[in-house]
């Protein structure tokens, strides 16, 4: 596990966008974090260097964002905080997003009985107003790939 601290909402994008660079469809990066712990904005930055011609927003109300590249493969933006039961989210089709493209999950938590072993999960701690600290742990061959890129870029 590594622990990372952002000193600002740029920080935090930016390690988003350093891992966007790195994403491919099958890959599953979990957010838990309170509110306000800078999940959205991690996300802004990790669409962003994936290369989405989307805006980013919140899926808190519509469950499912999609953005796409410019060659149209998918990343999608999850958020489980308003599933009430697992039942519920095994119709969501998250296998489907996955084997489609990239799928960013807040509140992974809820859901995560029915998630796959091989992930990176990022645990997002308020500090203070403007600093995080940063969680990433890494399950399965290709998500360590991940982590590991982010040290290189």
């Amino acid at each position: 596990m590594a622990s990372i601290t952002s000193n600002s909402p740029d920080q935090t994008r930016e390690l988003g966008r350093k891992l966007g660079r790195l994403l491919q469809p099958g890959d599953l990066l979990c957010l838990q974090g309170d509110l306000g712990a800078g999940k959205t904005t991690f996300t802004q930055g990790l669409a962003e260097g994936w290369g989405s011609i989307d805006p980013v927003s919140s899926p808190t109300f519509v469950m499912v964002n999609l953005y796409r590249a410019q060659d149209g493969t998918p990343l999608y933006h999850m958020d489980a905080y308003r599933i009430e039961s697992l039942a519920e989210a095994a119709q969501i089709g998250i296998d489907d997003m996955l084997a489609e493209g990239a799928l960013i999950l807040e509140w992974p938590e809820r859901i995560e009985p029915l998630l796959p072993k091989e992930r990176v999960w990022l645990t997002l701690t308020h500090q203070s107003e403007t600093e995080r600290e940063i969680q990433i742990s890494a399950n399965g061959t290709r998500p360590e790939t991940l982590i590991q890129g982010i040290g290189n870029l």
